[in-house]
């Protein structure tokens, strides 16, 4: 996006030609014909861009993406907002009173911390990001200063907490390797001997976070989003699972593990979420659940009791289905079974090319599990519950 069409877009006759274009609907180019008669090119271009970034970014911020500034990057990277006042919550809860925001993209976390009373200032090198998440300050009614600078090289030693984004994409598009990562891996270590929290990707390994540093898995609705590394005072224990659901929020922690056996599938069957499986505390759920695994390198525990967790789909086993294809095809359309969910882990079957071979037809649904266990392949008929 193009820092003076941006710019452009926040004075008076910018805000007019905004909200024509929100109102425009979902023809882009009925849109743009009838707004060229009221602005440039360039200008509508940028107030159709930013319409149609702002129906996308519902979905992260809801309510407020209304009135917010995106850029496409900035959008895809920024912290789904449940997820950032969460974090937020946490440094209130630690009576954090100011935080520099090394990265601030568009202002996603900055945004969250400035709401739960904190003083923040985010940095960004990008001057189009710096104007957007100032822009978002300001259309949300929120304190904070943004300004453009490296990382790398501000003083951030007068807050409380420096949090850290690192940018995880290089010029093949995005990485996995922290080597990488902008700022690099060696600045994000040199964080860790201060009060900080680094925002990484959910996949980060467990050997490269710390001994002396808290890592913490975060699920929003059932889709891991992100882990973060707490450092210093914040941080309160080894490794956290934290999931966000409409009920509200719910943690679980090292603390809460405890050893698991593995032994045959009950009555129930218990699939953990996903931040609960990176975190490792999948023996933690078996352990609330009054079971145990059904192998030592499944994500699956299971019981003869029924309970309800945050922490993982509860499934009723109804049977043993025939794990063939052949059989399992005749099995359920015995069944009358013509949608089929299918959950799968430690085989490899692709459930969508599986759904066709098996040429269903019945009205009633259906959920199996495919997985192994005792090294033998198995299907389980379940219900949700």
């Amino acid at each position: 996006m193009d820092l003076d069409a941006f710019r452009w877009l926040l004075t008076e006759p910018g805000q007019r030609l905004l909200a024509r274009a929100g109102d425009a609907g979902g023809d882009p180019l009925r849109a743009s014909t009838a707004l060229r008669r009221e602005a440039s090119a360039e200008h509508v271009a940028a107030a159709l861009t930013q319409a149609d970034l702002r129906r996308r970014g519902a979905a992260k911020f809801g309510a407020d993406a209304a009135r917010m500034y995106f850029t496409p990057e900035g959008l895809e990277q920024a912290t789904r907002a449940p997820v950032a006042r969460h974090r937020a919550a946490r440094l209130t809860a630690a009576r954090v009173g100011t935080v520099i925001d090394l990265g601030c993209g568009i202002g996603g976390d900055l945004l969250a911390t400035a709401a739960a009373g904190v003083t923040a200032a985010g940095i960004d090198l990008d001057p189009v990001r710096v104007e957007v998440a100032r822009a978002n300050l300001a259309a949300l009614g929120l304190g904070g200063a943004v300004s453009i600078a490296d990382a790398t090289e501000v003083d951030h030693r007068g807050f409380d907490v420096a949090f850290v984004d690192p940018a995880r994409r290089s010029a093949r598009g995005r990485t996995f390797s922290v080597d990488d990562w902008t700022p690099p891996w060696p600045f994000v270590q040199s964080m860790f001997a201060r009060t900080a929290c680094v925002k990484v990707a959910p996949g980060i390994g467990h050997e490269l976070v710390p001994a002396d540093v808290e890592a913490e898995w975060v699920s929003d609705h059932g889709e891991v989003k992100e882990a973060a590394l707490w450092s210093g005072a914040l941080a309160t224990t080894r490794r956290r699972a934290t999931v966000i659901g409409d009920g509200g929020l719910a943690t679980l922690t090292d603390e809460d593990d405890a050893p698991a056996e593995v032994r045959e599938v009950g009555a129930y069957l218990y699939e953990p979420d996903g931040a609960v499986i990176r975190a490792g505390l999948v023996t933690a759920v078996a352990a609330g659940v009054g079971g145990g695994l059904i192998s030592e390198h499944i994500a699956y525990a299971t019981s003869d009791d029924s309970f309800r967790t945050p922490f993982a789909r509860s499934y009723r086993v109804l049977e043993e289905l025939p794990y063939k294809e052949k059989q399992l095809r005749a099995a359920l359309r015995e069944r009358g079974i013509g949608r089929l969910a299918i959950k799968k882990r430690g085989v490899a079957i692709v459930p969508e090319e599986l759904r066709k071979r098996l040429a269903l037809a019945g009205d009633a649904e259906g959920t199996i599990v495919l997985t192994r266990v005792a090294d033998k392949g198995v299907c389980l008929l379940v219900q949700p519950f």
